[in-house]
């Protein structure tokens, strides 16, 4: 697998490569601010990037702003967020679009894991720390508390990748009764700030993280 690696500290920076390195992938740029990042995707067309989120110029969200920025021109790229900070303005999109990561340095608790994370997105999957869900949805409490019997099973069948309709035709419910479930459902997870897509996305991680699945 090909990867850039963009990362401020120079001995977190390289010792990164150095184990990506050695566990077979192809480290093709390092890049140390968000320009240099951006233009090194642009250059060397990796399979995945990986990138910290406060990185100069501004070292503010600089990486994650690059992040976005990439996607537009690289939708089929593997992007994964390694910071110890977390941010959630840029987060909620990347998210909804899929091959996406976010992870916190200091919850890398296993080398393995953290290796098959980056193959994970890599190929088109998620990789979440808990944490990072929680601060994107916006609660710390069961998300899944406020439901009805019914709205958990339409939303155990929206993670299962199916749609209003789809929904509908499981449970024997008509499709209108299925947007109102789904509306309530929404509505009890305080996703109402932003697109229809993104919330259904925030649904059903708010789903995922509570039963446990990652």
């Amino acid at each position: 697998m090909r990867i850039v690696i963009g990362e401020d500290s120079a001995l977190f920076r390289e010792g990164l490569a150095r184990l990506l390195a050695d566990a077979g992938h192809d480290i093709v740029a390092l890049a140390a601010d968000a320009p240099a990042l951006v233009a090194a995707v642009a250059d060397h067309r990796p399979d995945l990037a990986v990138i910290d989120i406060r990185m100069p110029p501004d070292l503010t969200d600089d990486g994650a702003r690059a992040a976005r920025q990439i996607r537009q021109t690289r939708p089929e790229l593997g992007i994964v967020l390694l910071s110890q900070h977390i941010e959630t303005r840029n987060a909620v999109e990347l998210v909804a679009q899929g091959r996406f990561g976010y992870l916190l340095k200091d919850r890398v608790f296993d080398v393995d894991d953290f290796l098959d994370a980056l193959v994970r997105v890599a190929a088109g999957g998620t990789a979440l720390d808990p944490e990072v869900v929680a601060r994107v949805i916006g609660v710390r409490r069961d998300p899944l508390a406020a439901l009805t019997p019914r709205e958990l099973e339409v939303l155990a069948l929206m993670a299962e990748g199916h749609t209003n309709l789809g929904v509908a035709r499981r449970l024997w419910l008509t499709e209108r009764t299925v947007e109102t479930h789904v509306a309530s459902i929404m509505a009890k997870l305080s996703l109402g700030t932003s697109t229809e897509h993104n919330r259904r996305v925030l649904a059903v991680l708010a789903y995922l993280t509570a039963r446990g699945v990652r």
